[in-house]
């Protein structure tokens, strides 16, 4: 897979630096050429010093020939610029852009770019350690805003049905794992001794469901 990188801060460095270590063809932006440094002599990709939004330096980067474009500079304006760019003009099928700003993620993704904000998943990560480490977390979805958990039945649940678990929009129970097999529930399908069940979560709604469950 051939990935460009824009910008070669810590994250920036260190993706392109695990891409490189897993064999794919990497070429990494940055407009300060002591940013390469960090990368270290066995990065085995291709530095570029420009500025990531100057078509002339992405299709130095063979733009067109690429697979994804990940836009980690340190402003917002910049990854959006790059991205918008990358997506409409060049067609690069898989674009990531992070954002430091929470609130501009929803904008973003209305343009069809999917984004990573690392405020706001940092801090649903601190909000799961501190207040709800009792439900194991499987899979965290978006930047952190729903969750799939994992929960072993509590024994009060048995023979009720999966409505007593759901709340429309915030909660809902996506598959249950029977005696060894999962199956999807439907309407009015009951809950039984020793069913592992799975649900998708709001982040927001964690000591909502904690309640459903009997645990407050």
């Amino acid at each position: 897979m051939r990935v460009i990188i824009i910008g070669c801060g810590r994250v920036g460095m260190q993706l392109a630096s695990l891409l490189s270590m897993g064999g794919h063809d990497v070429v990494i932006v940055d407009r300060d050429m002591r940013a390469f440094e960090k990368l270290g002599p066995n990065f085995r990709g291709q530095k570029i010093v420009g500025v990531g939004f100057d078509r002339e330096v992405l299709k130095q980067a063979q733009i067109e020939q690429s697979d994804a474009l990940v836009a980690m500079t340190s402003s917002d304006n910049t990854n959006i610029v790059v991205s918008l760019i990358a997506r409409r003009e060049f067609r690069v099928p898989k674009i990531v852009t992070r954002v430091h700003e929470p609130e501009r993620a929803e904008i973003y993704r209305r343009f069809g770019i999917p984004t990573i904000s690392a405020t706001t998943w940092a801090a649903n990560e601190v909000l799961k350690m501190i207040a709800h480490r009792d439900l194991a977390s499987r899979l965290t979805l978006g930047n952190g805003e729903v969750e799939i958990l994992q929960i072993d039945l509590p024994p009060h649940l048995a023979e009720h049905s999966i409505s007593e678990l759901t709340v429309s929009g915030e909660i809902m129970i996506s598959t249950i794992v029977r005696q060894g097999k999962a199956l999807i529930p439907f309407s009015g399908s009951k809950l039984h001794a020793g069913d592992v069940v799975y649900l998708a979560v709001l982040s927001s709604s964690m000591e909502k469901l904690k309640k459903l469950l009997g645990m407050m």
